[in-house]
């Protein structure tokens, strides 16, 4: 027992210690989960895979673990991850992106309150995440296109700054990679059986990370008013900032190239309201509503550059993108033998036993609220929002039920936190670009980032335990 305890807590360490290092720990995860598995069958015990038959030679057998976990992923999250990264690229590929961007940019164009702008703009660049996922890309194409219009109506650097950092947070979006990876978890239990990334994101993600927006935005708007005037701030200060060329084209290219990055989720907020009215039986997959959106996408690039051949030669975009959304596919599977190790050698189980009654004494709050103290402690440290999210969706499930509370109390306030602590870390990506790009320590950006954000992770937890404990 002792022996066993030493193992994970070793092995935890080792996978704590790599994120906090900033490095990659996809090989760190799959080699202490083989290891993990190795030390539970000199023990004597299985391996803790569903369904698992073994290869006959007892010593195979964990690697035969890793081929079948990236089989399952794959036909199931992992392949909708990969589409997604396809969409995106291909978007990217022929301006749709930029022209999207630009689009939900010009009505705040002409604001001419600084105060007003802030929460406008940190909305608007959440909305713009839907396009743009990455935290970092986003603020590069902020920096560039909003930031020169921000310094024209007055606003502090420093204010832009913070709030161009704060814009890819927890935007509800069945085309998150993270969403889609806990919803495909969650589909495998009794409790949520076939539950979809849309279903998961519309009836449960956005009941708390919609009123977290709004919260968030409005603190926004009252701390850095605070801030500037701490500072002693009265005037816009002079900064060149390079813009983006805007992608020529007519009234109608415009209009159409604006909706199809946003196709794929337009169309699964529609049917999700369809079927809320009607009650009628609809199954809109995102891996469709990605497909269907591809080929819209393909006909209008037929159409504008009329010619079939230059076309098809850009949707190379799409499958060099879906191969750059493997990196994600291999870190869920990572994690998911990482937690087979864990199962084998009995910790899981051993955790039931020691947490048998927490629920019952009105403490079921205790193991999320650990679970976002160690996300807070990881993301500071290493910058990266999501890499301990990923590696712990195979662990969401297990750790609800040893708690005896719904995975709900756990999936939905810790995703949120990764994704909006990331701000407040100093040696993230995102901060780091802002701060270089308006010539400010990073730790300046984060006093600024700090307080909205840690505003937002206590106000969405809160309102998750009010909601799903």
């Amino acid at each position: 027992m002792i022996f066993m305890y030493v193992a994970a807590i070793l092995a935890v360490a080792v996978v704590i210690f790599m994120l906090i290092k900033k490095m990659d720990i996809k090989i760190s995860l799959f080699f202490m989960g083989i290891l993990l598995m190795y030390i539970a069958i000199i023990s004597g015990r299985e391996i803790a895979f569903r369904g698992f038959t073994s290869t006959g030679i007892v010593w195979l057998d964990p690697l035969k673990a890793v081929a079948d976990q990236f089989k399952s992923t794959i036909a199931s999250s992992g392949f909708i991850i990969l589409m997604l990264g396809g969409y995106s690229a291909y978007m990217t590929k022929i301006q749709a992106n930029d022209i999207t961007v630009r689009a939900l940019i010009k009505p705040i164009a002409g604001i001419k309150s600084v105060y007003i702008l802030v929460p406008l703009v940190f909305l608007v660049g959440n909305i713009l995440s839907l396009v743009v996922p990455s935290a970092s890309n986003l603020a590069i194409i902020l920096l560039a296109t909003l930031y020169p219009i921000m310094l024209k109506v007055g606003m502090n650097p420093l204010t832009a700054g913070a709030v161009i950092a704060t814009t890819a947070t927890v935007m509800p979006t069945p085309l998150g990679s993270d969403n889609v990876a806990i919803a495909a978890e969650l589909a495998q239990t009794p409790a949520f059986l076939g539950l979809t990334a849309s279903d998961y994101v519309f009836k449960y993600h956005a009941v708390v990370s919609v009123p977290t927006l709004l919260v968030m935005a409005l603190t926004h708007y009252f701390w850095q008013k605070h801030e500037d005037k701490k500072a002693g701030y009265t005037q816009a200060v002079s900064q060149e900032v390079e813009e983006k060329e805007e992608v020529s084209g007519g009234k109608l290219f415009h209009a159409v190239y604006t909706i199809l990055p946003l196709l794929p989720i337009l169309l699964l907020i529609g049917v999700f309201i369809i079927q809320s009215i009607t009650g009628i039986s609809i199954a809109l997959s995102v891996e469709v509503a990605v497909l269907f959106s591809f080929v819209v996408a393909i006909i209008c690039e037929i159409v504008r550059k009329k010619s079939v051949k230059e076309t098809l030669g850009t949707t190379e975009a799409f499958f060099t993108g879906m191969g750059g959304a493997m990196p994600i596919v291999a870190l869920l599977v990572a994690g998911t033998i990482f937690v087979v190790g864990l199962q084998s050698i009995g910790i899981i189980e051993a955790l039931q036993n020691a947490m048998t009654g927490i629920s019952g004494n009105n403490m079921g709050f205790v193991l999320p609220l650990i679970m976002i103290l160690l996300t807070a402690l990881i993301v500071i440290l290493s910058g990266s929002g999501t890499a301990l999210f990923f590696a712990m969706v195979p662990l969401m499930v297990p750790l609800a039920e040893v708690a005896g509370i719904s995975v709900l109390a756990l999936s939905v306030p810790m995703g949120l936190a990764g994704n909006l602590l990331r701000a407040v870390s100093p040696v993230s990506a995102v901060v780091m670009i802002v701060a270089g790009t308006i010539k400010e320590a990073p730790l300046r950006i984060v006093r600024r980032t700090a307080v909205p954000m840690i505003t937002g992770v206590v106000f969405m937890f809160l309102l998750s335990m009010v909601l799903f404990l």
